[in-house]
């Protein structure tokens, strides 16, 4: 299921993005602020190049690249 990052109350949104950002494995050896990955997170989400994808079966809510997500939750 899609949500709708304008939805999201907006500490839930930064809490969400301040977790993408600092796990293990997203920066590569970039030494980028969080400030900086966070801002780019917004973006992303706000220009449509990213979603929010919650999976039922899981339970878990990710950030993924929009290309990534089956077209059949865009019907």
């Amino acid at each position: 299921m899609l949500i709708p990052h304008d939805q999201l109350e907006p500490d839930t949104l930064t809490r969400l993005i301040e977790d993408f950002v600092s796990r293990d494995g997203t920066d590569n050896g970039d030494d980028t602020p969080q400030e900086t990955r966070v801002l780019r997170v917004r973006q992303a989400l706000s220009k449509g190049q990213a979603v929010i994808f919650f999976d039922l079966e899981s339970q878990q809510c990710q950030l993924v690249p929009k290309h990534a997500v089956p077209k059949e939750f865009f019907d």
